[in-house]
Order: structure tokens, then C-alpha cells, then sequence
């Protein structure tokens, strides 16, 4: 187990060298090179962009590399050419309401996809299994936008259900504590918190089923196929003959048996929700990182698009190492070899 662990520490270090040299070099394409990095803004404007070039030609790559990581290192991601404010931490500022919405879209993901992978394995080659998997078929490839603008339409334009966009409603006024919104609602101490949670949450519904939609698709898929090799297994079928029900062999031996490629699902469905959430969070209006980095694209606003990308692909890496060593520890297999 402690070579496993070892093994993926020193493939989570190589990801994070390679994304560097990504990094770095995304950075010297800017107008300004690295010098972002140490400098307010103010300070690019009083440079030529002769004296610019002519700094980075007379730098040795490697010492601007190195000089590079330390600041990284320390958290300097240089300041916001709009706001002139750190964008390391207007990321922090941002980034929770990422996690909300995707935490709550990989719920509504698990919620549904998981009682229909079983339910498509247990009817397998049958009318139920057929209209499920044809069904995530479309889900899977479906644009985003498109799936977004539709579920607009009908639940909000035409039936009025669900809000349109905005995160809560504009009557309430609740201080951020933990950048979480229905945390946030709970914690405040306004008389109206009650009903400004759920309006938090009425806010949250369409913009998660929009984003978890693509999940979905993946782990009812995923459900499917390793439930059909689970329940194929003698051990399965020496259950049902001791008189376990359906229902226990199912959903207390097979599925947690089957868990494990379900969580290699989940690790790579986590990289889709952040992807997904730039164009969620801009349709809906989602005060998240995703449309904070689509402005900054917008506005050029080069030291938040590289500390944006570079940080949220940081934690998506994270997230995969954890993933690993927790499906590792769940599989006595792997715990054996």
C-alpha cells in the first residue's frame, strides 16, 4: 500500500512539473512575460514594451523559471490588470461557489445515475435497459448550451419554476463567511436567512441538473457495466441460493463491490464539471471561477486567465491523487498487490 501511495505522489509531482512548463511558458507569451507575477499593475503601464522585451531577452530562462516556482510557491499569482487586486485571492473568493454547484450537480449525478445503472444491469438486453442506455447516449453527447438554454425555456420562460440566473434572490442580503451560499444563508443571523436559503437553493436546481447532466450519463454507463460483471460472479449467484432477496445481493454485496470503477468515473467526471461549469456559470450567471476566468478572457485580463487556469487545474490533479489512493484502499485487490 505504501509503494501504491509512493507511486502516485511521484505521478502527481511529474503532472505538476509538466503543468509548470505549461504555465510558464502560457506566461511568457503575455505581454508582460512573468513580471505579473511581482508586480501591481500600475508598474506594467509605466513599461515600454521594448524595455518589456528587452528585460526578458536579457534573463536567463532558467533563473526565470525557478524565480517563476518560488512565487508560485508562495502563493503570489500577481494582481488582477482590472481590479489591481491579488488574484490569488479573488480565486478564493470565486472558487466556492464552483464547489457548490459542482458538489451539488455530482450529487444529482450520483443520486440518479446510480438506481438507473442498476436498474439497467438488472433488465439487461431488455426494453428498460435499452431506453436507458440510448437515453444517456444523448445526455453524454449533448452541448451543454444547448441543454442549458432548453431546460431555460421550459422551466423557467414558459412554466416559471426556477429562476433564471443569479446564485439568490436580489431581496436578500447575506454576508459571505464561508463563500458556500446555503451555508452561508444558514449562518446568517438576518431574520429572512430561512427563506433566503431557499431561494439559495431554488437558485441552485437548474444550473446543477445543467452541469451534472454529462456525469450522469457517465456513472449510469459505468453502474451499468460493472454491475453486469459483478452480478455474473459465482459469489453472487451462491448469495442468492443461501436465500438473500434481490434487493440485498443487489444493493448491499454487488454494489459495493462494483464501487470501484465507479470511482474512477467520479475521478474523471471531475475534470468535465470543471470544464462545464465555464459555460454553466456564464449562461446562469453564476458568480463562480468559471465565469470569473471567461471575463478575464473577455477583458484580457491576462494574470487572472493564468492564475485561474493554473490553479484550478492544480486541485483537479489533487483531487485525482485522492480519488486514486481512496479507490486503492477500497479494493482489497489492489491493497494485495
Amino acid at each position: 500500500m505504501l509503494h501504491f501511495i509512493l507511486q502516485q505522489i511521484l505521478n502527481f509531482i511529474l503532472t505538476l512539473f509538466i503543468l509548470s512548463l505549461f504555465s510558464f511558458g502560457l506566461a511568457l507569451s503575455f505581454p508582460q512575460g512573468i513580471s505579473f507575477i511581482v508586480e501591481q499593475p500600475a508598474t506594467f503601464n509605466l513599461l515600454q514594451t521594448s524595455q518589456l522585451e528587452q528585460v526578458i531577452h536579457n534573463n536567463n530562462i532558467f533563473s526565470d523559471y525557478f524565480s517563476y516556482i518560488k512565487h508560485l510557491s508562495n502563493g503570489e499569482f500577481g494582481f488582477s490588470n482590472i481590479r489591481g487586486t491579488s488574484v490569488f485571492k479573488e480565486f478564493f473568493t470565486y472558487f466556492p461557489a464552483t464547489i457548490e454547484l459542482s458538489v451539488c450537480a455530482m450529487f444529482f449525478a450520483l443520486a440518479v445515475g446510480l438506481p438507473l445503472g442498476v436498474l439497467a444491469a438488472k433488465q439487461k438486453n431488455k426494453w428498460p435497459d435499452k431506453l436507458i442506455v440510448s437515453t444517456t447516449l444523448i445526455g453524454y453527447s449533448m452541448p451543454i448550451f444547448w441543454w442549458a438554454m432548453l431546460l431555460v425555456l421550459l422551466f423557467s420562460m414558459l412554466l416559471g419554476i426556477t429562476p433564471v440566473a443569479s446564485q439568490i434572490g436580489f431581496e436578500y442580503d447575506i454576508q459571505p463567511i464561508t463563500g458556500f451560499m446555503l451555508i452561508d444563508t444558514l449562518l446568517s443571523k438576518q431574520s429572512y436567512s430561512t427563506e433566503a436559503f431557499y431561494s439559495a437553493l431554488h437558485h441552485l436546481i437548474l444550473p446543477a441538473i445543467v452541469l451534472g447532466t454529462i456525469p450522469l450519463a457517465a456513472i449510469t454507463r459505468s453502474t451499468r457495466s460493472a454491475m453486469i460483471n459483478i452480478l455474473s460472479e459465482d459469489y453472487i449467484r451462491s448469495a442468492i441460493a443461501r436465500g438473500l432477496s434481490s434487493t440485498q445481493v443487489i444493493w448491499k454485496l454487488a454494489l459495493r463491490n462494483a464501487m470501484i470503477p465507479i470511482m474512477m468515473t467520479l475521478g474523471i467526471q471531475i475534470s468535465v464539471l470543471i470544464t462545464g461549469s465555464l459555460i454553466t456559470e456564464t449562461i446562469f450567471s453564476w458568480p463562480g471561477a468559471g465565469k470569473w476566468i471567461l471575463e478575464a478572457v473577455h477583458h484580457q485580463d491576462f494574470p487572472v486567465i493564468h492564475g485561474g487556469i493554473l490553479m484550478t487545474a492544480g486541485l483537479v490533479i489533487v483531487s485525482h491523487l485522492v480519488i486514486n489512493i481512496f479507490s486503492m484502499m477500497i479494493d482489497p485487490k489492489q491493497r494485495r498487490k
